[in-house]
């Protein structure tokens, strides 16, 4: 992604350009002490964090996250992006419909009329999304005396039947629910609205030292550094590549990094974060650009076609927050759980 930063027009001048290269060795040399110093800080909260989830679903989240204490806003949210990353008309292979992928013989059991029009509509978010809290409620019940994380328990039973629950004393020990269990509480990570100070990531200076290294390389439309593309890159492409080389693995596009860590707020951002560009503020879906922030207010870019990577500010009219990367968000994420 990328083509839609043509809008953007804060070239920055090759002195300041030469002036934040030099000061990146200090930047980087920050990030590793904050990393230290923050390491494990931070807290897990019941709101939602700004702009993770789309406005039209937010009060919807909120509201229905909160049903069982076994559910949070956040939990519920990562449940929803996993399953159908927020598409109301999402149908799988296996006739799995809506937000929430219910199969048409759960929806019959497990489906509510949230919105108390007269029907139970699988295709409607505001039945959808009460359901699949109600849904998960209702499995964390089942298994509410057997031992260990009742969270935990709740969506091993989603995923493994709440029998098998009840048989393990727990969550059982089948790859695919302790996958899906880990995935979906690391996921909640990025939708939370933190307590405390976002822990730094411990790979960002090597993701700055690797952009840093592509400063003036031509901007090519869906490139992503090989040599057959000149070792070009777009938005995009760039911060994967800087990931990659820390061996953190994020998705392809823009739209899908940004939940690949919690949010921090505009006056915590760290260099090596990601930073993040959208149309509609409103809606985390129509992010259209990404550069990854090196200190000062900049970041280091691709901007669009004609330009090259390169130093930009982030305080512009469409940015819409920030991601941490974290090793485990990233492998959370749906894409990456589908490569």
């Amino acid at each position: 992604m990328g083509e839609g930063w043509r809008v953007r027009k804060f070239w920055v001048a090759g002195g300041l350009g030469t002036g934040l290269v030099l000061l990146l060795g200090l930047l980087v040399i920050g990030t590793y002490v904050a990393a230290a110093g923050l390491a494990g800080v931070g807290g897990r909260a019941l709101g939602l964090a700004k702009g993770a989830v789309p406005a039209a679903y937010q009060d919807l989240v909120q509201k229905w996250g909160t049903l069982c204490p076994a559910i949070s806003p956040a939990l519920l949210a990562a449940q929803l992006y996993q399953e159908s990353g927020w598409n109301p008309k999402a149908q799988s292979p296996a006739a799995a419909q809506g937000m929430a992928q219910f199969i048409p013989g759960t929806w019959q059991t497990h489906g509510i009329d949230g919105n108390g029009d007269g029907k139970k509509d699988v295709w409607d978010p505001e039945d959808a999304i009460p359901s699949a809290a109600s849904y998960d409620c209702e499995l964390a019940s089942y298994v509410r005396k057997a031992p260990g994380d009742a969270t935990h328990n709740m969506l091993a039973a989603y995923n493994a039947g709440a029998y098998r629950v009840i048989q393990y004393n727990g969550v059982p020990p089948y790859r695919e629910t302790q996958n899906y269990v880990r995935t979906i509480t690391t996921l909640a990570k990025s939708f939370e609205a933190p307590r405390g100070p976002v822990a730094p990531s411990r790979q960002a200076a090597g993701a700055i030292y690797y952009a840093q290294d592509k400063l003036g390389t031509p901007y090519l439309w869906g490139g992503t550094g090989t040599a057959a593309q000149g070792g070009r890159f777009d938005c995009s492409g760039l911060t994967q590549a800087a990931y990659h080389s820390v061996g953190i693995e994020l998705p392809r596009v823009a739209n899908d990094q940004w939940n690949a860590g919690p949010h921090p707020k505009r006056s915590e951002l760290l260099p090596g974060d990601l930073v993040f560009f959208a149309y509609d503020l409103n809606d985390p879906r129509s992010i259209h650009h990404v550069g990854l922030y090196v200190g000062g207010g900049y970041m280091i870019n691709a901007p669009y076609t004609g330009a090259v990577i390169r130093f930009d500010k982030i305080d512009t009219p469409d940015y819409i927050g920030a991601t941490r990367v974290t090793s485990d968000g990233a492998k959370a994420l749906p894409a990456a759980n589908a490569a």
